[in-house]
């Protein structure tokens, strides 16, 4: 098994899924809409790309869950230290790519900015990514997007999706890709 949710992929048109706002709703990428996603997401070497969440905005605060089901507002993390959240999930092969790029900058930034991931509630369950992180731990919180509020709140048009937020709750930076320079992301938020 590779940790994915067997049973939620089951009748899913693509088999492996994606997260895309759709009518203001989280939906499931077309063949093509999968397609253009990808083709979007290329330069995302350089710098802020500017997807999502309007860069200078302020982060919605928006509830989520931890892997036990219980509530969580991501607010309780804005605004007092940098943020970085990742919109993930265990079978995304960007976000796999981007896993060791993002331990690595926790270990660096770690002290000075909170990072968190937030799997998606496609073709995912809390129990899938408790398996999965058996295996591939991540060394900060994992909190759970069952009902897509933050994927809209947030605006994440994939997996992948990176948001850097300064210590007064402000979007500094957004991307996707396994190709981001989340090190250059995040200097200007610790101030080096």
């Amino acid at each position: 098994m590779d940790g994915v949710d067997q049973e939620s992929r089951r009748g899913h048109p693509l088999g492996d899924g994606g997260v895309l706002l759709h009518q203001g709703r989280a939906g499931l990428v077309t063949k093509y809409g999968l397609a253009l996603a990808a083709a979007l997401a290329v330069p995302a070497t350089l710098g802020a790309q500017d997807i999502g969440l309007p860069l200078g905005t302020k982060a919605p605060a928006v509830a989520v869950q931890d892997l036990d089901g219980k509530a969580v507002d991501l607010g309780r993390y804005i605004g007092k230290q940098p943020v970085l959240l990742e919109f993930w999930a265990t079978w995304c092969p960007l976000c796999k790519a981007l896993e060791p790029v993002l331990k690595a900058a926790h270990a660096r930034y770690g002290s000075t900015v909170q990072f968190v991931a937030v799997g998606v509630g496609v073709n995912e369950s809390p129990a899938s990514i408790r398996r999965h992180l058996t295996d591939h731990p991540l060394p900060f919180p994992v909190l759970f997007d069952a009902s897509g509020a933050a994927v809209r709140a947030y605006q994440a048009p994939t997996t992948s999706y990176i948001v850097v937020l300064d210590r007064t709750g402000k979007v500094m930076y957004t991307g996707t890709g396994a190709d981001q320079d989340i090190a250059a992301a995040l200097r200007p938020v610790v101030g080096n």
